[in-house]
């Protein structure tokens, strides 16, 4: 899963799943640039890596058009595009108005589109590749995240639709759903966990994984190997897909954990 020669530019690259993503397909050989809204945590990564920090927002066109520009005279081009960016809102239905649906769409939903539909053009040059980071939420509907579940699925419609549209032209786009993950927005998740039951962050998390089959949560670094992949020449005929890497949470069966237990 080699990216040597390859510049790939990782949207929410500053923290979590995007700074694993930057690190690991730097240590592949790519040349990588780190975009977020924090300067100083893109800047960190991108030191750590030889990289570029390009601060912005991922769903401001002019925000990606910059990014990419400084990508593009920096490196010579585009290979990889990884879409990282986004946050968990809570609230049902009910409980989501109009400004938290709009956040919800413009951190999870707009940035991805954004990014890829800017990034497009130099893809179809190089014939490249997006990887798209989604949830197992956009398989399946956790409770009181109306927004984030939505706009997780619909990351997976965006991924479906470039792919048919693009491929063509030689451009694979492809979705990696997590389950949980520990980074900095699962340790915000957990907190609720902790305060309910009077427990500890890493119980929390032994808590919620406690029917999925591997029994514990991914690190970034596993959910960077999945995007790895999907980015490299190894999975040069795989577009369109959505690899599910959740510890085999989407497979259980609820009604039967009673026999389980």
């Amino acid at each position: 899963m080699n990216l040597s020669g390859k510049v790939a530019l990782v949207t929410g690259g500053g923290t979590g799943i995007g700074a694993g993503c930057a690190r690991r397909f730097a240590r592949e050989g790519a040349q990588v640039a780190v975009m977020g809204r924090r300067p100083e945590m893109i800047g960190q990564v991108a030191a750590e890596i030889n990289g570029l920090a390009v601060c912005g927002d991922a769903s401001s066109t002019t925000d990606v058009r910059a990014a990419l520009d400084a990508v593009v005279k920096t490196y010579g081009g585009l290979d990889v595009l990884v879409t990282c960016a986004g946050t968990t809102d809570v609230g049902a239905a009910l409980e989501t108005d109009d400004a938290l649906w709009a956040r919800c769409l413009s951190s999870n939903l707009t940035s991805a589109f954004v990014a890829a539909r800017e990034s497009l053009p130099f893809l179809i040059e190089r014939r490249g590749t997006i990887v798209i980071v989604s949830s197992i939420a956009g398989l399946a509907a956790g409770p009181d995240v109306c927004g984030y579940v939505t706009t997780k699925h619909a990351l997976i419609g965006l991924t479906r639709s470039i792919a048919r549209d693009y491929g063509p032209q030689g451009v694979r786009a492809n979705a990696v759903c997590p389950g949980w993950v520990i980074t900095p927005m699962g340790d915000m998740d957990m907190v609720a966990i902790q305060e309910r039951e009077g427990i500890s962050r890493e119980e929390a998390y032994v808590l919620v994984t406690q029917n999925v089959p591997l029994r514990r949560p991914a690190t970034a670094e596993e959910i960077a190997a999945a995007c790895l992949f999907l980015a490299s020449d190894e999975a040069s005929i795989i577009t369109g897909a959505v690899l599910v890497a959740d510890g085999g949470a989407t497979v259980v069966d609820l009604p039967t954990l009673a026999f389980a237990q």
